[in-house]
């Protein structure tokens, strides 16, 4: 009998252990995508001739129908750095309600992007809390004058049995390049 109870629950903790999602924004590693990327040594700043704050409108949820006025959608944050030789320098990632609120702030220390590299994060559907009008800010930097990163929010979502994306880039508030 106590057999049977011991293999009983021990199935219930395995099943219950296998319902739980992986976090998106985890590595195979187990470590947060941005962490891995954090720079572990002084940057010049002063050596920073690009820097930018870029906006990235997200839609968390949108206006489908009367029957379904709330459809809720996962967003991804995509930060690519175009730059065949240059890394790119991301010192922060904030995201922002509706009402303009701090909701969280993703990053504690710069990142480096590899030339070529991109970093994702995902807020996934049942987060909700940046509302129909969030946003995220990022400030980015670089050596080089001429690197054009590219910022963009892929947003996800579906109705019944139809599904839908769409893309929006990310618009820079204008700082620009440092003289």
């Amino acid at each position: 009998m106590k057999n049977i109870i011991f293999f009983t629950q021990f199935c219930l903790i395995l099943l219950l252990s296998a319902c739980t999602d992986p976090d998106p924004n985890v590595d195979k590693t187990g470590k947060d995508e941005f962490k891995s990327y954090e720079v572990d040594h002084p940057v010049n700043s002063t050596a920073q001739l690009f820097h930018d704050v870029i906006y990235v409108p997200i839609y968390s949820n949108i206006y489908i129908d009367q029957q379904n006025q709330k459809n809720l959608l996962a967003a991804t944050l995509s930060i690519r750095n175009t730059s065949y030789a240059d890394s790119l320098f991301v010192s922060k990632i904030d995201y922002f309600n509706t009402d303009g609120n701090l909701v969280r702030s993703y990053i504690e220390n710069l990142i480096s992007l590899p030339p070529m590299g991109t970093i994702n994060y995902v807020i996934e559907k049942e987060d909700d809390l940046g509302g129909a009008g969030a946003n995220f800010i990022v400030e980015l930097s670089a050596e080089n004058n001429g690197i054009k990163p590219l910022i963009q929010a892929i947003m996800i979502g579906q109705t019944g049995n139809k599904a839908f994306s769409f893309v929006v880039d990310g618009y820079s508030l204008g700082r620009g390049n440092k003289k």
